[in-house]
């Protein structure tokens, strides 16, 4: 009877050891809980492009250019007259204003002989000056007449041994107004040349062209 009862007594207390005993263990440490990584982005370089290279045909025929010809213009043949280089006169002023002294620009450059080699006499060396056979008269300004102002200017130039008058330019003027007209007409005269020796040389000359406003 007691060794039934030794046997229950240890088998409980077997019993009870198993179930409880496990609360009496320490217990094991948690493991620490993963890191959640966060996601980066990586940048990727750009491939270099791939030029093609371009494909030259090589051919044997010639290469065609436009040709452009330039715009053609009607050759009308014009007839030159004496009067053809005269330069026209300006529309006079206001009568209330001053005539506009010096407009007209004469060439400066003073031509004194015909070229190299041929040889110029003066008037005072010849035996026989030059006779003139045909003077133009000047054209009096029109500012000028308008204004009532006179002048004179001093022309120099070459009769050549035909007669024609060559390098005529203005030495000297009370107005430069006048110095244009009379250049130009004495460059119309006609002379018989001047002689010296029996034959016709070139001669230089000076004369005064006088404006005066009763010449009609």
């Amino acid at each position: 009877m007691r060794r039934d009862l030794i046997i229950g007594i240890i088998a409980s207390a077997l019993i009870h050891g198993g179930l409880f005993g496990t609360s009496f263990l320490p217990e094991k440490p948690q493991p620490p809980a993963p890191v959640e990584e966060v996601p980066t982005i990586e940048l990727m370089e750009m491939p270099e492009l791939e030029i093609e290279p371009e494909e030259i045909v090589e051919t044997d025929e010639p290469v065609e250019i436009p040709e452009f010809a330039p715009p053609m213009q009607t050759d009308v043949p014009q007839l030159v007259t004496v009067d053809s280089f005269v330069q026209p006169i300006q529309p006079p002023p206001p009568e209330n204003m001053k005539p506009v002294t010096g407009v007209v620009s004469i060439p400066t450059a003073r031509q004194t002989g015909l070229g190299k080699g041929i040889e110029v006499f003066d008037i005072n060396k010849l035996d026989q000056p030059p006779v003139p056979k045909f003077r133009a008269k000047p054209q009096y300004p029109f500012e000028m007449r308008r204004a009532g102002i006179t002048g004179e200017v001093v022309v120099e130039f070459i009769v050549d041994a035909n007669g024609d008058v060559r390098n005529a330019f203005a030495v000297r003027s009370t107005q430069r107004d006048f110095e244009q007209a009379a250049v130009q007409a004495v460059s119309k005269w006609k002379f018989r040349p001047g002689k010296k020796g029996g034959r016709a040389v070139n001669t230089r000359m000076q004369v005064p062209i006088v404006f005066t406003l009763n010449d009609e």
